[in-house]
């Protein structure tokens, strides 16, 4: 998410479903696209592109 903490909505739906989330991700709409294949690393804070 570009933006939102710990309690946003996104941060909450993550956390209950069980899959990682990263945080305060700057310009991710200009660098993240539809259909776009990435790894996201929830204990590191981390995502990258395959």
């Amino acid at each position: 998410m570009e933006e939102g903490g710990l309690l946003s909505h996104g941060a909450v739906i993550a956390r209950e479903v069980g899959i990682p989330a990263v945080l305060q991700i700057k310009r991710a709409t200009q660098f993240l696209h539809d259909g776009q294949r990435i790894c996201v690393d929830g204990t590191q804070g981390t995502v990258e592109d395959l």
